[in-house]
């Protein structure tokens, strides 16, 4: 299983699958471009602060999160519900 985390162009820290609803199938994930994630499949481009906030289709699957401090913390259930993009 797979995940990225980044600091978003408006200083929140998101959390998403490296894997989407349409193209997680193909196993190539996102690469980081300035201040976008691009889909290694399909190219299309997704801002950093939408990342978390916009579902389905090619965006990135998001994972809850939370900052505790400086602690990152990742929602277990979330990740376990994301091995479906891997198998």
């Amino acid at each position: 299983m797979k995940y990225f985390v980044l600091k978003s162009s408006d200083g929140k820290v998101r959390a998403a699958f490296d894997a989407c609803d349409v193209c997680y199938a193909q196993k190539k994930g996102y690469q980081q471009e300035g201040d976008e994630m691009v889909c290694g499949n399909c190219g299309q481009r997704f801002p950093s602060a939408q990342i978390n906030e916009v579902e389905g289709g090619c965006n990135p699957s998001p994972i809850e999160r939370a900052v505790k401090g400086q602690d990152l913390v990742l929602s277990t259930s979330e990740l376990q519900a994301g091995v479906q993009y891997f198998q």
